[in-house]
């Protein structure tokens, strides 16, 4: 009988040191958290005044808090004086010359550019028939044309920058350099539908001749 109550009474001290075990592990977790937590809390970078976009304050006469940019101020690297590079201009009206010489690398920037941000439209050519046109887009005027190939290369640019008509801008998204290069692809596409024989250097003349034959 005795063997049995000691038994008992083991089992009963073993549970009670269980619980007691389990109840110390469960408060020291308690204590981590309330002490991660309070680290958080105490973040002064979570804490610092700061105004919310658009919220009102009474600091300044118009109550808001977003302040507009003083009067003048150009962004670094955005100060744009030169109005025949940025605008297409000189003295007020489209430039007739490009702002900076043409090479062979220019010519093929803006071969690239041209095909892909004015092909789909315009044509690989220039003709106005690309693929978008192709699905049922209304079509452009063909660059070919008397008008445009007469039109100074201002003209291009400012067209390309604001848009006209169904095309849009793309101020936005092709760089004042790029537009510039663009415009003498579209030149040079010009050129290279209305070249005549005179337009071809001496020595390579033989060469279109001997074809022809």
């Amino acid at each position: 009988m005795s063997s049995g109550a000691e038994s008992l009474t083991a089992k009963d001290t073993k549970s009670a040191e269980h619980r007691k075990g389990g109840r110390l592990w469960g408060a020291f977790v308690l204590l981590l958290g309330l002490l991660l937590a309070a680290g958080c809390v105490a973040d002064p970078m979570q804490d610092q005044a700061k105004y919310e976009p658009y919220e009102p304050t009474t600091l300044f006469a118009d109550n808001t808090s977003a302040r507009m940019l003083a009067p003048n101020t150009v962004a670094r690297g955005q100060l744009r004086v030169d109005t025949h590079l940025y605008n297409g201009l000189v003295n007020g009206s489209p430039a007739q010359e490009f702002p900076f010489p043409i090479d062979e690398a220019v010519l093929a920037r803006g071969q690239e550019r041209y095909t892909i941000f004015c092909a789909p439209c315009h044509g690989l050519d220039g003709q106005g028939d690309g693929m978008i046109v192709q699905r049922g887009f209304s079509p452009p005027p063909s660059f070919h044309e008397e008008r445009l190939r007469a039109a100074p290369v201002g003209h291009y640019f400012q067209v390309i920058t604001e848009g006209l008509g169904a095309m849009y801008g793309y101020g936005d998204r092709v760089q004042p350099e790029d537009r510039w290069a663009i415009i003498a692809y579209i030149r040079a596409l010009q050129l290279s539908q209305n070249a005549t024989l005179a337009d071809v250097p001496e020595e390579q003349r033989a060469q279109l001749e001997a074809a022809e034959e």
